[in-house]
């Protein structure tokens, strides 16, 4: 077969991806190229083969193996040849496969199937393998990264942010921890619905017509068949497999990388200068920019988001591929083809992420020194919610307005929310007697480090860690 030189391939992803992310690109390549395409219709068509002699009490195991060893010596080239006279995929692999079985089962060859009987079962097993074998370690790699660092930084004191803006504190575990249930939760489902796409032979229409020509039970020979590639019946076929078990994996796909996208948006913010709270490993041999030799982007992040904003709008073709007129029209024939491509570059999107997560590195200083200077002109002001709640538990209606003047006088005398606070000695002592009841050690202080108030983020980190640690190791 003539090769190509990589550099001269169309794609991206089969020439700066299948270097930048060789181990993703080789993995997936075993299911989802084009010989994989083609050898996985083999293998469907060997199948039917062994059904048809299992029905008949003639299958044994050297025929069984025969029939792989030719499902996988099949020739991608020779079948494309040879589809230059049929004008017919499947045909042509069909007659190609006729040659090189044993001369007693070629008749059986492709005998009771209509070309979707093979081509959406081959599709199936083709998606099932590449997203269990490559895509779930991948991304279960990804979660276990996540949870080890949210259980790591559980208690590294953070400022939370909202609308862009300084909220109240939480914890760097914490802000992981959202990452970890979200992507955690969606890889399960991406699991369970890799395990629930389905295949065919139910022939043109769905409704066993050929195959009645050939058993009396054709339901019986369609899950043989499809038991010797691992799959079971569609509930209900016309020509096509049902589309839905295909396309909610895919949406399922496209969740999962939404929230890695998220994620990857979150970290790259936290890389700005003027907020430095992590960073990502940059080796020493590494160019930032090709003018700016000091200068350490975060380009990983942003390739993550770059990838998604080119595979997310791919959703819509997975939609409408959804839809066949009557039993089948060929509206799906070129479009489905790039399911595979989906399929990659969200893989490397993972690995990306992947490679960011593992170096990644929390600067607990800068995030001390932002946490300590949150509050817009009031430091130490993203303490007074805990204030305002606190005399509202006192008994004081007003609490939230008591509390916005002190906020105002701290303004405008450039003292601290927790100075002003105390001078307020009325409502500081309500405040602190609260503060006692709720068992809180040295009450009396408690406003002048923001670090201590983080509510649960320390302990829902460490459980979520634990949690989802645990289900990726099953």
């Amino acid at each position: 077969m003539e090769t190509r030189n990589i550099f001269e391939n169309i794609s991206c992803l089969d020439h700066r991806y299948s270097l930048s992310e060789k181990a993703v690109f080789d993995g997936l390549s075993k299911y989802i190229s084009e010989q994989a395409s083609v050898r996985s219709c083999a293998k469907c068509e060997a199948a039917l083969v062994k059904a048809h002699l299992e029905v008949r009490g003639q299958l044994t195991d050297s025929m069984a193996k025969t029939l792989d060893d030719v499902a996988e010596k099949v020739d991608p080239e020779e079948v494309y040849k040879e589809e230059e006279k049929t004008q017919h995929n499947i045909r042509a692999l069909v007659n190609v496969m006729k040659k090189m079985v044993p001369a007693e089962v070629a008749p059986l060859v492709h005998l009771g199937a209509t070309s979707v009987d093979i081509l959406d079962t081959a599709l199936s097993m083709r998606v099932r393998d590449a997203v269990q074998n490559v895509v779930l370690p991948e991304l279960k790699s990804l979660e276990k990264n996540l949870c080890t660092i949210a259980s790591r930084e559980s208690s590294t004191p953070q400022v939370g942010r909202t609308h862009g803006q300084h909220a109240i504190p939480i914890t760097f575990g914490w802000s992981v921890a959202e990452f970890v249930s979200r992507l955690g939760k969606s890889i399960l489902r991406i699991e369970e619905l890799s395990k629930q796409l389905k295949g065919k032979l139910a022939g043109p229409v769905g409704s066993y017509n050929g195959p009645s020509m050939i058993v009396k039970d054709p339901e019986d020979l369609e899950r043989k068949y499809l038991a010797f590639v691992g799959l079971e019946p569609s509930e209900y076929s016309n020509q096509l497999v049902e589309p839905e078990y295909l396309l909610r994996l895919l949406l399922e796909l496209n969740v999962a990388f939404g929230i890695i996208a998220n994620l990857a948006d979150d970290l790259r913010n936290l890389q700005r200068s003027e907020i430095g709270e992590v960073f990502e490993y940059f080796s020493s041999t590494q160019v930032g920019s090709s003018t700016m030799p000091q200068k350490r982007n975060p380009w990983n992040s942003e390739h993550v988001k770059s990838l998604w904003k080119a595979m997310c709008p791919r959703v819509i073709t997975f939609y409408m591929d959804q839809i066949s007129e009557h039993q089948r029209d060929l509206t799906n024939s070129a479009s489905q083809r790039f399911i595979s491509d989906y399929i990659t570059g969200f893989t490397m999107g993972v690995a990306r992420m992947n490679k960011v997560v593992s170096g990644l590195q929390a600067d607990h200083e800068n995030m001390a020194r932002n946490l300590a200077q949150a509050g817009g002109k009031v430091k130490g002001g993203v303490l007074a919610e805990p204030a305002y709640i606190l005399l509202g538990e006192a008994g004081v209606s007003d609490g939230h307005e008591v509390i916005r003047k002190i906020t105002l006088e701290a303004e405008q005398t450039g003292k601290t929310f927790f100075e002003v606070l105390k001078t307020h000695t009325d409502a500081f002592q309500k405040i602190t007697d609260q503060l006692k009841k709720l068992g809180v050690k040295d009450a009396e202080t408690f406003f002048e480090n923001p670090a201590r108030y983080h509510g649960l983020a320390d302990v829902k980190s460490k459980r979520l860690a634990e949690k989802y640690m645990d289900l990726m190791n099953k």
